[in-house]
C-alpha cells in the first residue's frame, strides 16, 4: 500500500474513533475540533517523536497564554481603555507566543498559536469566562489541554499506523 493511501486509511479509521470518543464516552471532557487541530499540528510539525512533544508543549504552552490573557481581561477591567484594554493584552500575551521559538520544545510556533487561539476562540464562543477558574473540565484550560494532549496523541498513533499499512521498516520511519 502506498504511504499516502496507508496514511489516508490510518486518519479515516482513527478520526472515525476519536470522533465517537469525543462525543460519546469523553463528551464534556473533549472537543473534537480542538483534537484534530493537535492532529494537524504533529504532521505539520514532522510527524515524529519530537513532533509529538513539540505539539503537546506548543499547544499546551500557548493554551495557558490564552487562558492567562483572559483571566486578566476579566478579572482586570479598565473600562476607561474599552477595546483598547484587551487588544493591549493580547498582543501582551501575544509576543511571548513568539519569543520563545529558542526554546526547543517552543521552537513551532505555530503549535504555541494553535493553543492560544483555540483556548481564546472556544472561551469567548462559549461565552465561558465565568469558568476560567473552574476545577473542572467546564474549565476551557482543562478541557482544551485533555483535547489537544488526545489529538496530538491520535495524530502519533495514525502515523504510526499508516507506517505499518505500508510496510514499512523502522529504519525507513526513523527516516521519515
Amino acid at each position: 500500500m502506498s504511504q499516502l493511501m496507508a496514511l489516508s486509511v490510518s486518519i479515516a479509521v482513527l478520526g472515525a474513533i476519536w470522533a465517537f470518543i469525543a462525543l460519546g464516552p469523553l463528551s464534556g471532557y473533549a472537543l473534537v475540533w480542538a483534537g484534530f487541530i493537535a492532529w494537524g499540528c504533529f504532521f505539520h510539525s514532522g510527524g515524529d517523536t519530537k513532533a509529538l512533544a513539540k505539539t503537546i508543549v506548543g499547544t499546551i504552552y500557548g493554551a495557558i497564554l490564552g487562558w492567562i490573557a483572559l483571566l486578566v481581561i476579566v478579572k482586570v477591567p479598565v473600562p476607561a481603555l474599552g477595546t483598547v484594554w484587551p487588544a493591549l493584552v493580547v498582543g501582551f500575551f501575544v509576543f511571548f507566543l513568539v519569543i520563545v521559538a529558542s526554546v526547543d520544545l517552543l521552537s513551532v510556533v505555530p503549535a504555541n498559536v494553535y493553543g492560544f487561539a483555540a483556548l481564546v476562540g472556544y472561551t469567548l464562543s462559549k461565552g465561558a469566562t465565568g469558568d476560567l477558574t473552574a476545577s473542572s473540565a467546564a474549565n476551557p484550560l482543562v478541557l482544551l489541554i485533555i483535547s489537544l494532549v488526545l489529538g496530538a496523541l491520535f495524530g502519533y498513533a495514525s502515523g504510526q499506523a499508516s507506517n505499518a499499512l505500508a510496510g514499512r521498516k523502522l529504519a525507513d520511519r526513523q527516516k521519515a
